[in-house]
């Protein structure tokens, strides 16, 4: 399926490819395929190499950071001859040995033309917790998430839909009511189908008929995020990581979604549960969207204390929130069709500017979903999952601050009025 992310790669290969490529993403979202995908595509020969299976490889990088010497054992080892003139080597599973991830200095710094391309489920945990010094300045890191709700139309055959839903943004024209019903009721499959490749593909298999999609998939991918956090974390913080994660719908479907600690456990500190989510943010799990006192840039300047916590993916926040998939269809929990919704524009917004933001005042009477920093313009977002767009808090926010225009994403259709862009669910990943 393809993926928005090979054109960071193509740019890689054209640009910087002396700097070691870093593939950072959670388990499942596809990083071992578009790394295979390109390697295949674009280089004479590639070599694939996973320090999670490869006890022997990983020693040879306990023996020596010196390339050539890594090179040559490796050589020996799988009994083959490595070019590397026309030879990439990818390195799966980086994580599991930090003698890897410090050799890549060692290649970058190299006066022959070594290509490696590097990747790891927990990569964003080790880079965090590094003992050694990491290579700063000496890797190229690219982040990977989710498929969007723009490569899930392309991955199911609708790119003449995505091409009209891009120029009626672009002239911010509505679309024809039966093309704009026809996005509406894909961005409703996406919803409950989420965008980890798998459950996609799940669906396209079983005829994109969602009344077919079986929930079994996404919930093995919890499965196995909750037995990464065993494996790869003391027993303690595997249980209060497990305990964040699976808090994070009661987080959501309160009035204000402020992260509370008490929701996770009763007794609850921030000082004994702020290692776990910072795990569980590193590792791409969950997304931190944190609260602004003063919308102004950048941003990051005008920090509180308060923040929200979404799920990575929006199908694993339905499954673990025990939503079916008739609810969302029949409109028979709007509340939670609204967690959903404000989900999935803050995978959106992540996959973008990689950090999140919010505005508030008031203990949460009034607040606006996302701020986003617009060519130095602080533009306000506001999330609804249905066409009932009266919003006190965005009407409060514009006449006290107000920004240049303002973008409510909801059911309705494309237009502009009063200075605020409606943009439909479905179109989301143009802002």
């Amino acid at each position: 399926m393809k993926r928005n992310l090979y054109h960071n790669l193509l740019n890689w290969k054209k640009e910087n490819i002396k700097l070691p490529y870093m593939l950072v993403g959670a388990r499942q979202t596809g990083k071992t395929y578009i790394i295979e995908e390109f390697c295949k595509n674009e280089f004479e020969k590639y070599i694939y190499l996973n320090l999670d299976i490869r006890e022997d490889i990983r020693e040879i990088f306990e023996k020596t950071l010196i390339p050539e010497e890594i090179i040559s054992n490796i050589e020996v080892l799988l009994n083959i001859d490595i070019n590397i003139e026309n030879t990439i080597i990818f390195i799966d599973e980086i994580q599991v040995s930090e003698r890897a991830i410090s050799s890549l200095k060692y290649f970058c710094e190299s006066d022959k033309p070594y290509k490696i391309i590097t990747a790891g489920s927990l990569l964003g945990v080790k880079i965090n917790r590094f003992k050694s010094s990491f290579p700063v300045g000496k890797v190229w890191i690219d982040y990977l998430y989710p498929m969007t709700f723009e490569e899930f139309l392309e991955a199911i055959g609708e790119e003449k839909l995505l091409k009209i839903i891009k120029q009626c943004y672009e002239n911010m024209e509505p679309m024809l009511e039966s093309l704009h019903q026809k996005a509406l009721n894909l961005y409703y499959d996406y919803i409950c189908i989420g965008g980890m490749p798998a459950a996609i593909l799940h669906y396209i298999e079983n005829d994109k008929s969602i009344l077919k999609f079986k929930d079994e998939i996404n919930e093995m991918i919890i499965t196995s995020y909750i037995a990464d956090m065993a494996k790869y974390t003391e027993n303690i913080e595997s249980i209060r990581n497990a305990k964040i994660y699976h808090s994070i719908p009661a987080q959501l479907g309160k009035e204000n979604k402020k992260f509370k600690y008490s929701l996770v456990e009763k007794s609850a500190r921030a000082r004994e549960y702020e290692s776990s989510l910072e795990w569980l943010m590193a590792s791409n799990m969950i997304l931190k969207c944190n609260s602004i006192k003063t919308p102004k840039s950048p941003l990051k300047a005008y920090l509180d204390d308060n923040f929200k916590v979404y799920l990575s993916d929006i199908g694993l926040l339905r499954v673990l929130s025990k939503i079916s998939v008739n609810e969302i269809l029949l409109n028979k929990n709007m509340l939670f069709k609204g967690v959903l919704t404000e989900n999935y524009v803050a995978e959106i917004l992540c996959a973008k500017y990689r950090e999140l933001y919010y505005w508030q005042i008031g203990s949460g009477m009034y607040e606006v979903d996302f701020l986003i920093n617009i060519d130095g313009d602080i533009i306000p977002i506001e999330v609804k999952a249905n066409d009932n767009v009266t919003s006190k808090s965005l009407k409060y926010y514009v006449e006290r601050y107000k920004p240049k225009y303002s973008i409510r994403i909801s059911t309705k259709n494309f237009g502009m009025s009063n200075l605020i862009k409606s943009i439909p669910l479905y179109a989301a990943h143009l802002i």
